[in-house]
């Protein structure tokens, strides 16, 4: 009896771990389309049809998002794979117009991604305009390495053919 209750108090931290590794089960690419949502930028913003979401883990549940051609944002994966990060701002692909982007939303256990992608534009420090997108994908499989193949190193047989070394051939050596 000792030593199933010794047992136990070693496998449910460990199972209280796995539990808790929010990030991890977030982290993976994704390929997604984003459908435009609001918009108040007139004659400037940005167009986004479709594209790669990377979700990374860093630490604990500190997780990076990376979206194409966007600024790095960083955030943290909760319970029930919700997601939330956002960037600093900084400069953007529109001249004279700075940037703060965020996204939040779920993965859920099929690996289906829903978030609500926010771009907030600055001019000369005050707020300009904002964009939203409701984004969806797939986490794309990650790639199975191919299968090895065997090298035998191994010394021919007589009954291999062999080449001949240049000097036995009457070759000229260079």
């Amino acid at each position: 009896m000792r030593t199933l209750l010794v047992l136990a108090a070693l496998i449910a931290p460990a199972t209280a771990l796995a539990d808790n590794d929010h990030a991890a089960a977030v982290a993976g690419s994704y390929d997604v389309k984003y459908e435009e949502v609001t918009s108040n930028c007139q004659n400037t913003g940005i167009v986004l049809n479709r594209g790669r979401i990377q979700i990374e883990k860093k630490r604990a549940n500190a997780i990076t998002v990376d979206i194409e051609r966007m600024p790095m944002m960083s955030g943290t994966a909760t319970k029930g794979g919700r997601i939330k990060a956002t960037s600093k701002i900084g400069k953007t692909s529109i001249q004279g117009l700075d940037g703060k982007f965020s996204t939040a939303g779920t993965v859920n256990e099929d690996g289906v991604l829903n978030v609500v992608f926010v771009a907030e534009y600055y001019l000369q420090g005050k707020a300009y305009c904002t964009q939203s997108w409701n984004v969806s994908g797939l986490r794309k499989e990650a790639a199975t390495p191919a299968p090895k193949a065997h090298v035998d190193f191994a010394e021919p047989s007589s009954s291999e053919a062999a080449f001949a070394a240049p000097w036995d051939v009457g070759q000229p050596m260079w």
